[in-house]
Formats: C-alpha cells, structure tokens, sequence
C-alpha cells in the first residue's frame, strides 16, 4: 500500500507511475536514473512534447493518450533502425485533474510498456495553469555507427514509405466532426499510431525519418538534410497514385487527397533506399508483416518535392505540412 505519509505529489507517482518503473528507475526515489546500455551498442535519444487541443484533443481516452506519447516517440527510434530501451517522462496537470484520468494514462503505457518491451525510467510530475501537457524521451540502441540518419538520401535513391498515408490526419478530421469514419478506421489510426519497429532498416536505408508533420513536407526535410556537406542538391518525385492509401481514406474521396499527403500524424517510415537493396527492404518488411511501398525516387536538383498526378502534372498544395510556428 501507498505510504499515508507521503506528500501529495509522492503519492501520485508511486501510485500511477512507480508500478511502470524498471530496474534503472531506481523504484523512482533518486534525482536520476542509472542507464545500463547493452554491451557495444551506442544509444539514440529521442523527444517529443504532447499538448491537449494541439495533439490530442482534451475529450481523448486517458491511456490513448498515454499509448501516444509513447508511440510517437517509438516511431522515432523506429526510424533510427533503434531498439527500444527506456523512457523518461514530464506530467504536467492543472490542479484538480481526476485521479481516474491519471489511473487511466497510466495504464496505456503499461499496456504498451508490455507490447513494446520498454520501462519508465524516471521523469517528472508539475502543476500547470494551462492545458494537460506531456513530455517523453525515449532511450534506444543500435549497433556501432548503424543509425539511420536523415542526411544519407542519394540520387536514384527509391523513395519508400510503410504502410498507408494519411489515416492520421483524416482520422483527426473524424473527431473534429468534418468527416464521417464508418469502420472507425481513421479514427483508431489518428488516437493510436503503430510504430513500425519491426522493419530492420539499419543496413538498408540510406535515410530516414518518419512521417510526424506530412508526407510531403518530412520528404523535403529529407532533401535539404542530403544537401548538407555537399555543392549538389536533391530532390523528390513521388507520383499521388502511387502513394498507399487505405480502405477508409479511399473512400473519403479525391477532395481529401491533400489532406492525406500534407496532415501527418501518420508515424509511418520514410526511407531512401539505394535500388540494390530494395529487394532487401521488401523482404524484411514481410518478414515483418508490415507493407512497403514505393512512391518515387530522388534525383540532383534545387532541394524540394514534386508531386505528380496520374497525367504526370505537377501538383500544388496550400501548404506542404504541420508547423507549431
């Protein structure tokens, strides 16, 4: 049982957090944690910042949200080729936030904590004036010198991606009441991505990222981080019809083409293959179980994305993806 004599805060995470503490969390009762990484492995680090009204609205199941935060950050190490090791995290709460809404954040990152064989490691707990907001860092590993980084696409590189496009975003047009979801398909994928970490990249991508702001725009981020160190550019040719798109987003017609390609908040891989090891990627995506698909190449030229249509038209769009700013 929790100790009576704890202070309120105390309480709290030995009640909602200190069951989702591993062996470097130090039962959660130090300042730090003490990280043990594997044996000849060099660690990756990764952050992101969830904010109720701007990622996830304020209404959202408890442990979705939790299932969220992680998974966003599991995408991440995903699309460093990382495995997963730990995680530190911030809560920051307006006094009077129910006890059952903390209960319930909880336990979607247990529940995920089991599926992705991860533990907390230590973080933070405050009071906020302001809207629920959330903060995870997720700790991975890879082999010496094997991250995948964002600066190694080449000319004639395959562009490929994971997956299906744009469920994210139509899905948040779902709970916006702008779009009707049917199978609750799009809804499911907006409120719980699937970080695709069983896809071995390391050794096979040149780059990669995974698409968080919209395809088109983390496609051009990829372009201007292969310019770096060298005089030529790069650029990327997707063509629309190529790009997978599921069942449900198929269905909610040509007018949401857009939306698919620009909303993010898909958490698929975006990756630049060199095409001697396509074949390989193909075959380590099935062994996987997770869909691959090929949507266009990159070639020398000004840094930049061009999307073609089914005529081979360039298309326009009012803006390429997501910004905070």
């Amino acid at each position: 049982m929790p100790d009576p004599t704890l202070p309120a805060e105390f309480a709290l995470i030995a009640r909602h957090f200190r069951p989702l503490a591993g062996p470097g969390a130090l039962d959660l009762g130090d300042d730090a944690a003490l990280l043990i990484p594997p044996p000849f492995r060099d660690l990756v680090l990764t952050v992101d910042a969830m904010v109720a009204g701007v990622h996830f609205l304020p209404d959202d199941p408890a442990d979705l949200v939790g299932r969220k935060l992680l998974r966003v950050n599991l995408s991440d190490l995903a699309a460093k080729g990382a495995t997963p090791l730990g995680y530190l995290m911030t809560v920051s709460v307006p006094r009077g936030t129910p006890d059952a809404w903390l209960a319930g954040f909880a336990a979607g990152l247990a529940a995920d904590q089991a599926e992705f064989a991860i533990t907390l490691l230590g973080g933070d707990t405050t009071s906020t004036p302001g809207p629920i907001s959330l903060s995870l860092t997720a700790v991975g590993h890879v082999a010496p010198g094997r991250m995948v980084r964002r600066t190694g696409s080449r000319a004639g590189d395959g562009i490929w991606v994971t997956g299906t496009i744009g469920d994210g975003a139509l899905g948040l047009a779902v709970a916006q009441g702008r779009l009707g979801d049917p199978t609750g398909h799009l809804l499911d994928r907006y409120r719980l991505p699937r970080p695709r970490l069983g896809v071995p990249i390391a050794g096979i991508a040149s780059a990669g990222m995974d698409v968080s702001d919209g395809l088109v725009q983390d496609l051009g981020h990829l372009c201007r981080a292969a310019r770096l160190g060298r005089a030529a550019g790069l650029q990327a040719e997707i063509e629309a019809a190529l790009v997978p798109l599921s069942d449900a987003a198929r269905a909610a017609g040509p007018d949401w083409l857009a939306t698919c390609l620009t909303g993010g908040d898909d958490y698929e891989l975006l990756l630049a293959v060199p095409p001697a090891r396509e074949a390989a990627l193909q075959q380590a995506a099935q062994a996987a179980g997770i869909p691959v698909t090929r949507i266009g190449s990159f070639r020398l030229g000004a840094p930049g994305v061009m999307v073609r249509d089914a005529g081979g038209q360039p298309i326009s769009f009012d803006r390429p993806g997501w910004s905070h700013f």
